[in-house]
């Protein structure tokens, strides 16, 4: 088995992991998403996001019959599953403190917390409504309220709720812990707080605010009010970011479909030191889309696997030497 990485932060795929029920299929076809998909015979296959809880377990978002799988993250072993006709195009994933699990649903245009067993306790959004605002022209200008195509949500350590408004939107909101919204910024663009595609969002232990300004390829920094404070440019298309309790920063690198940007992990400090780094589709990787580490510091990536992408596994494991 390879070491991948360097320094303090070296791994090793584990290729047992995870161990999925006989008969199911994690990420493999959404066609099979239930009654609320529109998306039959999408290429937009595979594993959308992963987060960990505080048993480290694994919630495992993915675009299949069984929208949310959960793991033990030490053995592999399969929990339990759940969301089965709770999602249109399941996006987005985050457990808080108290282990309650957030989601973002791409094609709703919903933000919805659940307990760790899937009993639903907030909404925020309208279901099947989009919000976004059009020039006289007639043209969008991707500017506009709470939701267009969300991608990502956090929670800062105030409760605050903070949302990676992407795909329709070039906006990131704040909202209130009850929901009511505080704060939004963000038009479309490349300069600072400007967006190409806001694809997702993580806070560290200061809750400052990190984006994956994704089609920029280049990660933005804020403060809590929306205030810029620096871009990192040593990035490759990425998809998510986590920052840990010790505030590394780990990105997950979409590269491109040719190769030509090669997919892979890129861990900072949080003065945006890369400590370590892989990439390359020989390292096990697919296109991966979302990132998340346990309390030993092992690496879970959500991978999408498009025929385009390679078509690998769907969630990896790297064990932390």
């Amino acid at each position: 088995m390879s070491i991948l990485g360097y320094g303090d932060y070296r791994y090793e795929l584990d290729d047992s992991w995870p161990k999925i029920p006989e008969g199911w299929t994690i990420g493999q076809g959404a066609d099979k998403l239930g009654s609320k998909s529109e998306k039959k015979g999408s290429t937009f296959l595979g594993v959308s996001d992963v987060a960990v809880d505080s048993e480290d377990r694994v919630f495992v978002l993915n675009r299949d019959a069984h929208p949310i799988v959960v793991f033990e993250g030490n053995s592999g072993q399969f929990v339990n599953s759940w969301g089965e006709n709770e999602f249109k195009e399941p996006h987005g994933i985050h457990i808080d403190k108290e282990d309650n699990v957030w989601t973002t649903d791409r094609q709703d245009h919903v933000v919805v917390k659940y307990t760790k067993y899937g009993e639903k306790l907030t909404e925020i959004g309208e279901r099947g409504w989009a919000n976004s605002s059009v020039t006289p022209y007639g043209t969008e200008n991707f500017i506009g309220g709470p939701f267009c195509m969300p991608a990502g949500v956090t929670i800062a350590s105030t409760g605050a709720i903070f949302v990676a408004d992407g795909y329709g939107n070039r906006q990131v909101h704040r909202f209130s812990p009850a929901g009511e919204l505080e704060l939004s910024w963000g038009i479309s663009g490349t300069g600072p707080g400007e967006f190409a595609l806001v694809h997702n969002v993580d806070v560290d232990s200061k809750d400052r605010v990190y984006i994956c300004d994704r089609e920029n390829s280049r990660v933005q920094i804020f403060d809590y009010d929306g205030n810029f404070i620096e871009e990192w440019r040593d990035v490759l298309n990425p998809g998510d970011i986590h920052c840990d309790r010790q505030n590394l920063v780990y990105v997950a690198e979409q590269g491109t479909p040719t190769g030509v940007a090669p997919n892979g992990i890129s861990i900072f400090s949080e003065s945006g030191e890369l400590v370590s780094r892989f990439r390359g589709r020989d390292k096990g990787f697919s296109q991966p889309h979302g990132i998340c580490t346990d309390s030993r510091g092992n690496i879970y990536t959500a991978e999408l696997s498009s025929p385009e992408y390679g078509g690998g596994k769907t969630v990896l494991k790297f064990a932390k030497i």
